[in-house]
């Protein structure tokens, strides 16, 4: 038989307002629901009462949990104390929002081969470090709100605390709120600026995206095209992602026959060899290079119209440069 502890702790800031049973289940994250139930019903109390499932959690509330000391070891997973280093740089932070500069290499969150070394758990590092988070916290962590893949270089969004969090991610999820702008250089050159619609569809097998023009398979799509400069059959452009579906910009642009050079997936081999033995690129050259807080949430007001800038990796400066020179005239 078990023995039975008592796990007592106060509601922080930025786990208030959750009901109790999804705190719970965020607090107990490899028990089942129906063991959540279980255990509002018979061994919890807040500020010394049961409560019902649905019961909204406040800052200073006291939680009690009578519990199997084996049950908390396999349901509660505890956060390493050990910090990845550091390696990306911040563009902007105040006490809501950080926005890191994702270098070339560095997955934003982890897979099923990387888990620790990725920019989330560094910029949780860093903040832990700052005195700004306490890994005890029982449910929260500051977190992205735009996810860029391994090889895309650039602006990543964190909220800091909860309700920033929330702000960010509602933005995000409406269109135009927060403006995203990446920078690429596409094979040929682009005639004039261009807003590109169709619908866009994943094969989970492949991890890859297929886009049509039109019809009603797969995911709307929007993205637009500016055009900075061309040369020698290359474009340098930035684009504006307006829907933000996985791989939308290089299947996009090398679906109207301008590949991203590069790009392993979507772009075209013989010319990626060219560069790879060329300049040494042997990722796609994308850059989230910068954001404008357009239409933002109440909480955000003191964000209003401002930009935020990341310049391009040394490794990708050194392309364009070697392709369109030092000046580019629309950049």
């Amino acid at each position: 038989m078990y023995n039975i502890t008592m796990i007592r702790f106060f509601i922080a800031p930025n786990d208030e307002g959750q009901r109790l049973d999804k705190f719970l289940k965020k607090y107990l994250r490899n028990a089942p629901l129906s063991h959540v139930y279980k255990l509002i019903r018979k061994d919890v109390k807040v500020n010394g009462r049961r409560e019902k499932p649905e019961k909204p959690l406040e800052a200073g509330d006291e939680i009690v949990i009578f519990i199997s000391e084996e049950d908390i070891k396999g349901l509660v997973c505890k956060r390493s104390a050990e910090r990845p280093r550091r390696q990306f740089r911040i563009a902007y932070e105040d006490s809501n929002i950080l926005v890191a500069e994702k270098p070339l290499g560095l997955l934003t969150h982890g897979d099923a081969v990387e888990k620790k070394n990725t920019l989330a758990n560094q910029v949780v590092g860093y903040l832990v470090d700052k005195g700004e988070y306490d890994l005890g916290e029982k449910t929260f962590s500051p977190a992205p709100v735009i996810r860029l893949d391994r090889n895309t270089t650039g602006l990543v969004i964190f909220g800091k605390n909860r309700e920033a969090l929330k702000s960010l991610n509602s933005m995000i999820r409406e269109r135009n709120r927060i403006r995203k702008y990446y920078q690429t250089i596409v094979s040929g050159e682009v005639p004039a600026d261009l807003v590109l619609r169709g619908r866009i569809e994943k094969d989970q097998r492949k991890n890859t995206v297929s886009v049509t023009g039109g019809g009603d398979v797969g995911k709307e799509i929007e993205t637009r095209v500016r055009v900075i400069e061309k040369s020698r059959g290359f474009s340098l452009v930035e684009v504006e992602l307006v829907t933000g579906r996985s791989h939308q910009i290089r299947a996009h642009l090398a679906h109207e026959g301008y590949p991203v050079i590069g790009d392993a997936k979507y772009g075209d081999r013989r010319l990626n060899r060219a560069f790879s033995e060329k300049y040494g690129l042997t990722t796609q050259f994308l850059h989230a290079g910068r954001l404008v807080f357009h239409d933002v949430a109440p909480f955000f007001d003191y964000m209003a119209g401002v930009e935020i800038k990341a310049p391009l990796p040394d490794e990708l400066r050194r392309i364009k440069e070697a392709i369109f020179g030092g000046d580019n005239r629309r950049s």
